[in-house]
């Protein structure tokens, strides 16, 4: 899918055009050919530039075209995806081109949600014909959106905590690990990014404004705050899966015991009944009225008393 838009020089009104023209944003999100071929044609550059971008795995960079005159950005950015009704946050690379100093261009496999605010004019100070402050103000909220995803995790593992005394279902722990593995693909991720934002502060990438520059900082500062958040929910959630691995064993084992206590105690009426079942005589209480009674009380006494000693050994 491609789709232009554009932020008029003059009226600063931001529509969405249908031919590209000079200082406009072109999206292209999970591109077919045509898409491929309409972009590349209109701005005379080589289509398998674009075709190679998209690769899931790209790793995050920063890379020229001297030939076409195309400086390229790469990024991870994160998204929530569900998958066996796992709800977890993984990361996809995010390529931003600019394109002979006249055209944004972005380039994902999937919809990205960061984006989503520009395209509503959510984003204050955004212009498409501002490249360098496009790009910084998309690496600033791609910063900020890791720190709120963060958090998120931190509250799933808070709530894990609470549950973990009454767990004893693997599910609760298969959703730790989810969450673990969404921390190990932002920390990677983060990492990667830190390296991008530290070669564009130093100015050789993109031409740098003295207003963007704050900018940049803050992000490469949140970027850095990630990264501590990351680690230490990792550490956390590590010491926190370890124990909720050992109280789901504990309380098995409670359960398997107080199953074992029950057989035996149930079982003292079940012996009484099978030996009083034996054809043998048993002698005078054969005769007596209420014989069944009375074997059943005995059966009663000795159950109560074995709970009871159960119940002293804590197996109750």
């Amino acid at each position: 899918m491609l789709r232009i838009y554009n932020t008029d020089v003059k009226t600063d009104s931001f529509d969405t055009l249908k031919k590209i023209k000079k200082g406009c944003w072109i999206d292209l999100v999970n591109p077919n050919q045509e898409d491929i071929n309409f972009l590349t044609d209109s701005l005379d550059v080589d289509t398998s530039f674009i075709s190679y971008l998209l690769d899931d795995e790209e790793q995050p960079r920063i890379d020229y075209d001297d030939e076409n005159d195309i400086k390229m950005i790469i990024i991870d950015v994160p998204i929530r995806e569900k998958k066996k009704n796992v709800s977890r946050i993984t990361t996809i690379p995010l390529a931003i081109l600019v394109i002979k100093d006249s055209y944004i261009v972005t380039v994902s496999l999937e919809e990205v949600p960061l984006l989503k605010d520009f395209k509503q004019q959510k984003v204050k100070e955004f212009y498409s014909y501002k490249k360098t402050r496009f790009i910084i103000q998309i690496l600033y909220r791609t910063a900020s959106l890791y720190l709120r995803y963060l958090r998120k995790l931190n509250r799933e593992i808070e709530k894990a905590e609470e549950k973990m005394l009454k767990a004893t279902s693997n599910r609760d722990l298969a959703h730790l690990l989810s969450v673990e593995k969404s921390l190990v693909y932002m920390t990677t991720s983060l990492k990667s990014n830190e390296v991008v934002l530290e070669r564009i502060l130093k100015g050789n990438v993109i031409d740098l404004y003295e207003e963007d520059n704050d900018l940049l900082e803050d992000a490469i500062i949140e970027n850095k705050q990630g990264i501590e958040m990351a680690n230490l929910y990792r550490e956390i959630l590590s010491s926190t899966a370890d124990s909720f691995a050992t109280i789901i064993s504990n309380n098995l084992n409670t359960i398997m015991k107080f199953l074992a206590g029950i057989t035996i105690v149930i079982s003292i009426p079940t012996m009484v009944a099978s030996f009083m079942g034996m054809n043998v005589p048993l002698g005078p209480i054969m005769e007596m009225p209420y014989a069944f009674l009375i074997l059943l009380g005995i059966s009663v006494v000795l159950s109560l008393v074995v709970a009871f000693i159960l119940k002293k050994k804590n197996m109750l």
